[in-house]
């Protein structure tokens, strides 16, 4: 990961700076933590856009060397970050050296906080999984 990367898409170069990318993702970016029944706990980094502003999409993907881009609705894609070691070595250490500026850096806190004791298989404990949503559940508010 440099400080810039590009992606070249029907001619076109789209050059990235992680000031960029920390103020877009500010704006457009999803830190969320999923929970399933089945006890499965999914931290994930998205980034969802309209079919025009798919190039972005590519050039998150091939800035930070991980994650996939798919369509989630016939006009709208997404890039998504779910591997935890994607997580803990790409994407974490950015936006802790990028920080956020808006409400969204406190997400982020509580996802990196979460994604590392997931990493630690404290999810795999009552109290770790009863502590972990808690902090999961004040996200986004």
């Amino acid at each position: 990961m440099g400080s810039s990367e590009t992606k070249r898409s029907d001619n076109y170069i789209m050059k990235l700076t992680s000031q960029w990318i920390a103020g877009f993702v500010d704006g457009e970016g999803c830190f969320h933590v999923g929970y399933y029944k089945s006890g499965q706990i999914q931290p994930e980094f998205t980034v969802v856009q309209h079919t025009r502003s798919i190039k972005v999409l590519y050039a998150l993907k091939s800035f930070f060397g991980c994650g996939s881009v798919r369509q989630q609705k016939p006009n709208l894609w997404y890039y998504r970050v779910r591997r935890r070691s994607d997580l803990l070595d790409t994407i974490i250490p950015f936006f802790e050296k990028n920080q956020l500026k808006t409400r969204k850096k406190v997400d982020f806190i509580r996802f990196r906080w979460i994604t590392i004791q997931c990493s630690r298989n404290n999810h795999l404990n009552d109290d770790g999984l009863k502590w972990i949503l808690r902090i999961r559940n004040l996200m986004h508010k």
